[in-house]
């Protein structure tokens, strides 16, 4: 969107010439809106748009047949509104503190649903059981666990053998013989989707052996 607003005068000539000096009158230049329309989008493209601060829209297209297409919104954001004045600050500080605190706690439920994703993923031999502490994923035997989110940052524990892996400090460690929550002796912390994108190769690992 930054490149809309940086460059409004070009898209308002190139409105003008495309489309008539009539049409581009009425475009309300002060609210840009982006629109994005693809085959499909995943989950972390719906999270972006929920992060970013302008008006986005994600629009799926589906054929029927030859001469039929359909257009579905997966997303829409209006965008964040301009800072309150100075009159309605002590007004709003009590909505603006409760927004902050219900930040971190939605940004780990969507993780939650990109990790959900991910893990079942992995092949159709699947199953997945979920009980008040944990979620297992199940092959022959459980492979992975997820722990409900937790403030900033979700568990996750694998079947993969902490011995055959890369350990890193405050990302994956080995916890033989620690008490927690699920099965599996190697645990991950995640807490955005880059950790995710790191975990991809534990989670087949441990989907592997199980």
């Amino acid at each position: 969107m930054a490149w809309l607003v940086d460059h409004r005068d070009a898209f308002r000539h190139l409105v003008r010439d495309r489309l008539g000096v009539h049409a581009a009158a009425q475009v309300l230049w002060s609210a840009p809106r982006l629109i994005c329309v693809a085959g499909d989008f995943t989950r972390y493209d719906i999270h972006a748009v929920r992060e970013h601060r302008h008006a986005i829209d994600l629009v799926r297209y589906r054929y029927f047949g030859s001469e039929h297409f359909g257009l579905e919104t997966v997303a829409s954001v209006a965008g964040r509104a301009a800072a309150p004045k100075a009159g309605s600050r002590s007004r709003s500080r009590g909505t603006a503190k409760a927004q902050r605190t219900a930040t971190p706690a939605g940004a780990m439920a969507e993780l939650a649903a990109a990790v959900d994703e991910v893990l079942l993923g992995l092949g159709e031999d699947l199953t997945k059981v979920s009980n008040q502490t944990y979620t297992a994923y199940r092959r022959m035997q459980n492979y992975a666990c997820l722990v409900p989110p937790k403030k900033a940052k979700l568990l996750v524990y694998l079947k993969a053998d902490p011995a055959k892996v890369d350990l890193v400090p405050g990302f994956a460690r080995d916890v033989t013989g620690l008490g927690h929550h699920g099965t599996g002796d190697l645990e991950l912390t995640l807490q955005s989707e880059r950790d995710l994108e790191r975990a991809a190769g534990y989670f087949r690992e441990s989907y592997a052996v199980a």
